[in-house]
């Protein structure tokens, strides 16, 4: 496992390229719909698609050489809602997707629309980046979620191998500029619920760790043993779960968790509809305490016959 092992030896670097340079990071889908905004001539969000596209996909966000093979799997999609003159409100759909070892499945890691996203863009612009100074709103988002997504992918293969994306995801949010009305939302606001900012502080936060340890428990002891040993694979992840209970009992608001379960939801009462009756007992009524308006869902789960 290549991040297992480049975890260990390789320093990152916060210092970007900004050319198209071989062994880049991610593989991601990038789409911008405008199918909401009124006008004809559509170059505009043509040539913004194209300088997302380069511009996640062509950037080299680490020192860290990737094959081909090993790209993080994403997409992300911007839907314009509005646009006067070079003032655009969007949301952006950010997802990120892990593949499990011995299987052709590919987890969710990451299901989230991010529905405050504003920024300018001029019809070729160019998307200037540095992660210690906010530049522009566009570059600062989308780097914003490439570093978060490289955290999170690295610490499903490590326990806390993420930590330095970790880090420079928080400067970015820290380096953005608050909002100037109180009381109002640009994504990056510190006194925001339910944002950027509010994301990358649950994560780094160290009462929150064990949401961090049940990446990696949950993935890298449970997901990617299930091929060969599905009982051992499931139990792994039953105890991962007791992680997210240990936070829930902390703080039910943390808006970290909330996503988590919204993103792994489907998933888990996939792998606990079979199994030892024991095991998927335990985990529904883990679940029904964590993610109490989908308790339903968690009975239905236990009626299938299970093996």
């Amino acid at each position: 496992m290549k991040r297992v092992l480049a975890i260990l030896f390789v320093t990152f670097s916060c210092l970007l390229t900004f050319n198209a340079l071989q062994a880049q990071e991610l593989q991601c889908e990038v789409r911008v719909n405008s199918n909401k905004v009124q006008g004809s001539d559509k170059t505009v969000y043509q040539n913004l698609q194209t300088s997302l596209h380069e511009f996640i996909n062509n950037t080299k966000f680490t020192e860290i050489n990737f094959r081909q093979s090993e790209k993080i799997e994403c997409s992300m999609l911007v839907d314009v809602i509005s646009r006067e003159n070079s003032n655009f409100t969007a949301e952006i759909s950010l997802v990120l997707r892990r593949p499990v070892f011995k299987s052709n499945y590919n987890t969710p890691m990451f299901n989230y629309i991010d529905r405050r996203f504003y920024f300018e863009y001029t019809d070729g612009q160019a998307l200037d980046f540095n992660p210690n100074t906010y530049i522009s709103n566009i570059t600062s988002t989308i780097g914003f979620y490439v570093y978060l997504f490289l955290g999170l992918d690295f610490d499903s293969f490590s326990p806390n191998g993420g930590e330095q994306f970790f880090t420079i995801a928080e400067t970015i949010a820290h380096s953005a500029p608050q909002p100037q009305d109180p009381g109002s939302e640009n994504g990056w606001s510190s006194t925001g619920r339910q944002n950027r900012y509010a994301i990358i502080s649950d994560i780094n936060n160290a009462s929150n760790q064990p949401l961090r340890q049940f990446i990696y428990d949950y993935h890298r002891q449970g997901l990617d043993v299930m091929a060969e040993h599905p009982d051992q694979g499931r139990e792994a992840i039953l105890n991962a779960l007791g992680n997210l209970q240990s936070v829930y009992e902390r703080n039910s608001m943390c808006y970290f968790l909330q996503l988590i379960i919204e993103s792994k939801r489907d998933e888990i009462i996939q792998i606990f509809s079979q199994g030892d009756t024991k095991i998927r007992t335990e985990a529904a009524n883990i679940m029904k305490v964590i993610d109490p308006s989908q308790s339903s869902r968690y009975d239905e789960m236990l009626q299938n016959n299970g093996r």
